[in-house]
């Protein structure tokens, strides 16, 4: 049994480089703040997604503006008082094959290649597609920003292959950002796009795997997280 929570900070219970970190997207640091709902626990055993209060609020709730998370996790958080309110229910979707679902992702879309040395490397797979655009002399900003979405979906055509469903439409893009990362005197970069569209179920279990344990890379930084709905 998982359990998806959404989660709200009090800014009051946030030193200012706290306060900074949070508004300015630093996933590294939101991981750690969300990281305090689980108490004493040594591993992340949790997905998120950060959202705005303004579009994710209920209407008799007054929005401030700042960052709100969706967690999901297979212990229970528990929230902080002064600094992290939460409301949280059990995560079990009942699916079968043929379901369709409205689905939002934050992805980080990567493809591995060999090195001259032999060894496996990771590329931003728009980024792949831009330096082969100017490889081939493409240099119209629409048609290079088309060779990037379309790397973009194929990336998510082949995850879906693996993962128990289907695209039924091409989905949206919003939302690329690439990110920079220190931690322990090493820069981390990665970057994250969001999809949002149709999909349909193909094989439940596998499906399930997915929801429960996140799509792609960079899990700990925000990423991974399929939310969905009943289309």
């Amino acid at each position: 049994m998982m359990n998806i929570s959404r989660v709200r900070v009090a800014t009051e219970g946030l030193d200012r480089r706290s306060l900074v970190s949070l508004l300015s997207g630093d996933v590294y640091a939101n991981h750690q703040l969300l990281w305090r709902l689980f108490g004493d626990a040594e591993q992340r055993s949790f997905l998120f997604r950060q959202e705005t209060e303004l579009d994710q609020l209920s209407p008799d709730q007054v929005p401030r503006g700042l960052p709100l998370f969706y967690v999901l996790s297979k212990q229970i958080p528990v929230a902080v008082p002064g600094l992290l309110e939460l409301e949280t229910k059990p995560f079990s979707p009942l699916l079968v094959a043929g379901d369709r679902l409205t689905f939002r992702l934050r992805a980080n879309p990567t493809i591995s290649r060999k090195t001259e040395a032999g060894r496996s490397a990771r590329h931003d797979v728009l980024m792949d597609a831009k330096t082969k655009c100017r490889h081939q002399g493409i240099v119209d900003p629409r048609e290079v920003q088309g060779h990037m979405d379309e790397a973009a979906i194929k990336w998510l055509d082949n995850q879906s292959a693996k993962s128990g469903f289907i695209l039924e439409s091409l989905p949206q893009l919003t939302g690329y950002r690439q990110h920079a990362i220190q931690r322990k005197g090493t820069e981390i970069r990665f970057s994250s796009i969001d999809y949002e569209g149709i999909l349909k179920v193909t094989t439940p279990e596998l499906f399930k795997e997915v929801l429960c344990w996140g799509l792609g890379r960079s899990k700990a930084f925000g990423c991974g997280l399929l939310m969905v709905r009943r289309a």
